[in-house]
């Protein structure tokens, strides 16, 4: 498999800092791949003869993951686990559970490594890593030492210079939605009576005190007034809100459901069986809201989740992104017929966009917090102040121009689908001249773009591999997920192959196959004719699909509506 280009950039600007500094951290959002970018800077170190590598992190699901798509990355080296149920240095790269090798006897037994890898590397200055990290560093002090994160500023306020020096790369969240890997946020800041109470709410060492909080949310007019704005805004959307206690998340549970809206409610208290429940009862069954209370912050993605209701305050910008960034995953049709997501509604009804004012992070490796507000701005309409970053007024529904500075933001559609054909590794080509089918193709797979009833359409398939819809809503959406299927199946050498076709006229056994209106067409490339050949071939597949999505959309939102 390939990179993308961007995660290639990020990948040789890590390898550069860590042969200059001998460590580096590097920061990608929700999406931006970080588990294929570590593999291939621990692929890259590991080129060296007898070379070993450790990959960390902190909960099961991830040392797994990581394990898998390190192969998919690295096919040709070996790897092995470390965690509670087995321990084995044997591979070239050792994937291990933090909690597992921090132990005395664990570290005594682990063998010099040339490279230490730390997967969500906000978590790097903590004891446990700090253990680990100091005896990698006192069996090898030449050892590298790489970090990679979606939100390097720690909640504690904590930084993170002590473990790295410097930031190689940092991947925006503007980018991510730009090249249309992730969806944007529409964002709604709404004052129902409580922003200046929650202005006075004293902070802890931790955040805000969520008692206080409480107190000032945990009201029944309150909670009228969240329903019926959900109501307006985002009804039909699968929706998390994030509450500041159990008792204030039960009770706008209990609002939801005797409004007649599914809800169930997640907290730190249940066992793991009941949440695993209430869980598949939101992301497979009748619930349309899950309410929660600081479990579903980091790491738990459910991609057709469309919006995100904060009903708490956040003194610290990493929770506000992680909230937020429960709702910006693109969807896979196949996973989840029938749904459609082209954004993300956040629905704030507390000071987190005021305090923050972008989903963007300015990182500080020296762990100062920020202090003051964010910018904010009046509506020319109706004078409410909002935030600067903000596109819509909440209040009166002005939209203010999207400017291509505003970050975080989807700013121009022409100019990010431009980019993002022009940087993948593929040609894209026009197949009938009308920019509605956009195909390009390998030696082993084929993606393409189709438009439809106001709808984009990604299909991908290829040799040995059954014909699958990929994406469906809006074009840079599906361009992104028909150029990732091309990076997973080809390799940069086929890639530089198959563009160098660019140059040459079609083979007589292309021409042989072609329909004859396009046999006729002198300027017709080698490449072009094999994205045009893998369309003919596989036509009534990429029918059958696009077709059956179609129908199935339309019948999903007949059934909502």
């Amino acid at each position: 498999m390939m990179l993308r280009p961007r995660q290639t950039l990020l990948v040789e600007r890590s390898l550069a800092a860590l042969h200059q500094h001998g460590n580096t951290l590097a920061i990608g959002p929700t999406g931006s791949g970080k588990t294929i970018m570590l593999s291939a800077v621990a692929g890259s170190v590991l080129e060296e003869p007898d070379a070993k590598a450790c990959i960390l992190a902190h909960r099961d699901e991830l040392t797994a993951q990581n394990r898998e798509k390190f192969g998919r990355v690295n096919p040709g080296l070996t790897t092995s686990v470390f965690d509670a149920q087995e321990k084995s240095w044997a591979g070239a790269a050792t994937f291990a559970m933090v909690q597992t090798l921090a132990r005395g006897r664990h570290l005594e037994q682990m063998p010099t490594l040339d490279l230490l890898v730390i997967d969500e590397a906000h978590h790097a200055a903590s004891p446990s890593y700090r253990a680990v990290i100091d005896r990698v560093r006192s069996r090898n002090p030449k050892a590298l030492l790489c970090g990679l994160t979606a939100t390097p500023n720690r909640g504690d306020g904590k930084g993170l210079r002590e473990v790295f020096s410097n930031v190689a790369d940092q991947i925006t969240l503007g980018e991510m939605i730009a090249s249309g890997h992730l969806v944007p946020p529409r964002t709604f800041v709404i004052d129902i009576g409580v922003q200046a109470a929650l202005q006075q709410v004293r902070r802890t060492a931790i955040d805000f005190d969520m008692d206080e909080v409480a107190s000032i949310f945990d009201k029944q007019l309150v909670t009228d007034a969240v329903i019926q704005h959900w109501r307006d805004k985002a009804s039909g959307r699968k929706s998390i809100v994030f509450c500041s206690t159990v008792a204030h998340a039960r009770h706008v549970c209990e609002a939801f459901i005797a409004a007649g809206i599914h809800a169930v409610l997640i907290h730190g208290d249940l066992s793991d069986a009941e949440r695993k429940a209430r869980l598949a009862n939101y992301e497979s069954g009748p619930a349309q809201v899950v309410v929660n209370v600081a479990v579903l912050t980091e790491g738990y993605d459910y991609p057709p989740t469309g919006c995100v209701v904060l009903l708490r305050p956040s003194s610290h910008q990493s929770t506000f992104i992680q909230m937020v960034g429960r709702g910006l995953r693109t969807v896979d049709p196949e996973v989840f017929p029938g749904a459609i997501k082209t954004d993300c509604i956040v629905l704030d009804f507390g000071t987190a966009s005021l305090m923050h004012g972008t989903l963007e992070q300015t990182v500080d490796l020296d762990g100062h917090l920020g202090q003051g507000e964010a910018p904010t701005k009046d509506c020319p309409e109706c004078g409410a102040i909002v935030p600067a970053a903000c596109l819509e007024c909440p209040l009166c529904g002005h939209l203010w121009e999207r400017q291509p500075k505003d970050r975080g933001v989807l700013s121009d559609f022409v100019m990010s689908e431009i980019d993002l054909l022009k940087r993948s590794h593929f040609r894209w080509c026009d197949l009938f001249g009308s920019d509605d089918a956009l195909m390009a193709a390998g030696f082993s797979a084929w993606g393409g773009v189709f438009f439809l009833t106001g709808r984009w359409y990604a299909v991908g398939g290829g040799k040995g591999l059954p014909t699958h819809l990929l994406g469906v809503g809006e074009r840079t959406v599906c361009m992104a997920k028909a150029d990732d299927w091309l990076n997973e199946h080809e390799s940069v050498d086929t890639a530089h192959k198959t563009r160098r076709w660019l140059n040459e006229p079609p083979t007589e056994k292309q021409l042989r196959y072609l329909p004859p209106q396009w046999q006729s067409d002198f300027g017709l490339s080698r490449y072009q004719a094999s994205a045009l050949l893998s369309f003919q071939f596989n036509k009534r597949a990429i029918q059958s699909l696009v077709l059956g999505a179609d129908a199935a959309t339309h019948d999903t939102q007949r059934r909502a509506a």
